[in-house]
């Protein structure tokens, strides 16, 4: 790891929260471009950030890891048939995108505008605009746009899923609405 990418690790790390982090990013140019609203969880900074681009309102969860380049050319180099150079890629994320937990973005990619990436999902390729892409590698399992209208859907007087009303802080009434729910999901007849 070089020494600037050490130090923007360092300062990634200690910011606070994964807007703080966001801001980081942006004021610190750290990646080729950084919109408004970038929200990131990973702590760590990837191998040639110049190759991302994050536009707006976007969040990045933890373990998210953006690869840049194919450290093949390691192994090649030692076969004794040639010079293979380290080959790199860009990645660009376009606006209204959720990366979740554990995802990997390889190189080469774009994720287009209003897309849902599910946990541990490795993208090997563009993702189309409006989608909701799980799986290794990932693929299309629905549209944006009919996720946003499940997750909006208000039966009765609240929420057909549990929730917690602030960030980061559960009480111990959400606590016990969330197993209830976990419970009767369960249920036989």
């Amino acid at each position: 790891m070089t020494k600037k990418r050490m130090m923007q690790t360092l300062g990634l790390f200690f910011k606070r929260g994964a807007g703080g982090r966001g801001r980081y990013l942006r004021d610190n140019n750290i990646f080729a471009e950084t919109g408004r609203n970038v929200r990131f969880q990973p702590r760590l900074i990837p191998l040639y950030p110049e190759l991302i681009k994050l536009h707006n309102n976007i969040m990045i969860a933890a373990g998210v890891r953006f690869v840049t380049h194919d450290a093949t050319y390691a192994v090649l180099n030692n076969l004794g048939i040639g010079h293979f150079p380290e080959r790199v890629g860009c990645i660009e994320i376009m606006d209204n995108v959720f990366i979740g937990f554990n995802a990997t973005i390889l190189p080469n990619v774009r994720i287009g505008e209003n897309v849902i990436v599910g946990a541990g999902a490795t993208v090997t390729k563009d993702l189309e605009p409006n989608g909701v892409y799980i799986g290794t590698p990932a693929r299309r399992i629905g549209s944006f746009d009919d996720y946003v209208k499940k997750c909006a859907e208000v039966p009765g007087a609240g929420y057909d899923y549990p929730y917690v009303e602030h960030n980061q802080r559960i009480s111990d009434k959400e606590i016990q609405n969330a197993w209830e729910f976990f419970n009767k999901e369960r249920e036989t007849e």
